[in-house]
């Protein structure tokens, strides 16, 4: 055999002892990646993109690189001689033809040995539209995220760069504006697009070094095709393979889903529960075996599935999945209300806390019709939320309970003004009250010339005033100065207590403001 090596060096290491680097194991098989890098004008795209082209020789696509090609390489072709025809007129060339330039060079030996980094493409929802159509769909779509001001500060560093191109940019601020308002404007439905049918989006903070970011980018990308080496191996072997980073679309995943739905068959098989795993949209925890889809509850039951597929499949799997007529579904409150005349089964007491308080009288809770349930043509309703997803794993073990002949009394709703004195105080006014008789304990007031019953009376009627939540703010602001002030008269009594003691002092050597108090104090009389 012929070997080739990048260096002397390792062509010398390799002669020194060829046996050991003959029998190391095989590289895995060589994927060619497919990556788009999308973001505002100045974010870096280009940048990362010639970084994968010089460092991994993937090839760089931008769109005039692609009409560019075509026009190179095909010049009689009908497709250059309609990209020359809008061209030549001054025209923008239209997104039908650029996708068909871009498919052209796609056919390039370099895409499909290394890969390709699409530079700044899809930018709108109509590009997104015929990407899918001509079925071009990178693996990883990196969305450089920035803000318009960062966008214009890099522009301007770019101005004042001696290493400027010779020839004048389209990079003034107008344009710059336009591009990014464009960009701005179509981003979200994109994204949105994107994170729902393929789950390859991956947005990237651009504010950070362009080390940091190329960094960020490589591991994800790495990451990526270490997963589909993984997945192509498996398959080969005949063995359960993940799916997370394959861009299966919503609608491949019903075409090809398994015997067991959307329901975790690993849970079903250990636990007898059904998982419905369709609440979330994610394929992190998917598999494909013998050319169908499952879906998993969590990490761990994906592990189970990848390292023994065939006992959770038919024909060994313990448990069939019940047909869709006896599977639990889900209601929300108008499809009860419209359910009507049908009742909900156990009197509306929630059948999950009842089974789980060991049927006791003190377990009989009511449920709440934002949670229910229909099994076996038999609506149910739930405490919690929680204790739905509990039935909706177990409705077998939930399903068939009888009720106590002895029930809880009906809770009817009652007038707040119905109520007796002391239960009118309790629920009307027990927080505020509270709150004045624990301030009037910890002052202690004594207001000159009353007793201290009457004292703490003033005092509470004041603070309930002063606090009262249905009061206007200027009466409430209102009471609040009247209590200040009867604070500050009540201050009266120990503070002459204290500066009056001892014997009797001239005039000018009593305390200052001693004498204004004192004759406040006696106005109180």
């Amino acid at each position: 055999y012929i070997y080739f090596f990048s260096s002397k060096e390792n062509k010398e290491t390799f002669m020194k002892n060829p046996i050991k680097y003959i029998r190391q194991p095989k590289p895995k098989p060589a994927v060619p990646v497919k990556i788009a890098i999308v973001g505002p004008p100045k974010s870096g795209k280009t940048t990362v993109a010639k970084k994968f082209a010089s460092v991994y020789g993937l090839l760089r696509l931008s769109m005039g690189d692609a009409i560019r090609l075509v026009l190179d390489s095909q010049p009689e072709s009908e497709l250059a001689l309609m990209l020359k025809w809008h061209l030549h007129k001054g025209l923008t060339v239209p997104d039908e033809l650029a996708i068909q330039a871009l498919d052209v060079a796609l056919m390039n030996h370099v895409c499909n040995t290394t890969g390709v980094v699409i530079d700044g493409y899809p930018v709108t929802r109509k590009q997104v539209n015929l990407l899918e159509s001509a079925r071009i769909i990178p693996v990883k779509i990196f969305e450089l995220d920035m803000d318009a001001k960062e966008v214009f500060r890099r522009a301007l560093l770019d101005k004042e760069s001696t290493s400027r191109l010779p020839y004048p940019e389209h990079d003034s601020s107008q344009i710059l504006a336009i591009k990014n308002s464009c960009y701005k404007q179509h981003i979200d439905a994109i994204r949105t697009y994107y994170k729902k049918e393929h789950q390859n989006w991956c947005v990237i903070d651009a504010f950070q070094s362009k080390w940091w970011i190329w960094k960020k980018v490589l591991q994800e990308v790495q990451l990526v095709v270490k997963e589909i080496q993984i997945y192509l191996e498996r398959i080969k072997e005949g063995k359960a393979a993940g799916i997370a980073d394959l861009c299966v679309t919503p609608e491949e995943l019903r075409y090809r889903l398994g015997e067991f739905g959307q329901y975790c068959p690993v849970s079903l098989a250990e636990k007898g529960e059904l998982v419905d795993c369709s609440v979330t949209s994610s394929l992190q925890f998917a598999a494909e075996f013998r050319g169908h889809y499952y879906k998993m509850a969590s990490q761990e039951e994906l592990d189970k599935f990848l390292s023994r597929p065939e006992v959770y499949v038919p024909p060994l799997a313990p448990h069939p999945l019940p047909p869709p007529d006896k599977l639990p579904k889900k209601l929300t409150a108008a499809e009860v209300k419209a359910l009507f005349p049908i009742s909900a089964e156990m009197q509306g007491y929630c059948p999950v806390t009842y089974l789980d308080g060991k049927q006791r009288y003190e377990a009989l809770v009511p449920g709440n019709i934002e949670y229910a349930a229909k099994y076996q043509n038999k609506v149910y309703i739930f405490e919690s939320e929680e204790k739905l997803l509990k039935f909706m794993r177990l409705p077998e073990k939930y399903w068939n309970l009888k009720l106590p002949h002895k029930l809880p009394p009906i809770k009817e709703p009652i007038l707040l003004t119905a109520l007796p004195l002391a239960g009118y105080l309790e629920q009307a006014i027990a927080t505020s009250l509270i709150k004045a008789l624990n301030e009037v304990g910890c002052l202690k007031p004594k207001f000159p010339f009353l007793s201290i019953k009457k004292t703490a009376l003033l005092f509470v009627a004041c603070h309930l005033k002063a606090h009262n939540p249905r009061s206007s703010e200027p009466a409430r602001q209102r009471y609040r100065r009247k209590l200040a002030r009867f604070m500050e008269h009540c201050q009266l009594v120990p503070y002459l207590g204290a500066a009056m003691a001892g014997p009797y002092r001239e005039p000018r050597r009593r305390p200052l403001g001693l004498d204004g108090r004192l004759q406040a104090f006696l106005s109180l009389k």
